[in-house]
């Protein structure tokens, strides 16, 4: 039997609670692992933000060719990415605050737009 390529679902479509896995399947040999395992993080991210984290990998990193795929603006790009984090646990003012002085550095942003995202963060 061949295996069928589907999005894996995080919520329960009648009560909305979070799924786990509980069966892993070799369609090779035939093995079954029944165990309860917990859904990876990147999959528990909205759609949207997984497809933004393919892209973000694909361009490497390098915003400004994030911006020009996506047709968004440097900020938006910003605050998807402080999305992804906060929603995997990684995010902090701190954080922010390097990233953006480091960005800042490699001359990747300007002094005004460093300016604003600073401000952000601190409203």
């Amino acid at each position: 039997m061949k295996a069928v390529n589907k999005k894996l679902i995080t919520r329960c479509p009648f009560c909305s609670g979070e799924l786990t896995i509980a069966r892993l399947w070799c369609g090779h040999c035939n093995t079954q692992i029944d165990s309860q395992l917990e859904v990876p993080a990147f999959f528990r991210l909205p759609p949207d933000l997984q497809d933004f984290v393919m892209v973000f990998l694909r361009c490497q990193g390098k915003i400004r060719d994030v911006e020009k795929e996506l047709g968004i603006s440097y900020p938006t790009v910003c605050k998807r990415l402080d999305m992804v984090n906060e929603l995997l646990g990684h995010s902090g003012p701190r954080i922010n605050r390097t990233r953006i002085l480091e960005q800042l550095e490699r001359g990747e942003i300007t002094v005004q737009e460093a300016t604003q995202l600073l401000k952000e963060r601190s409203t």
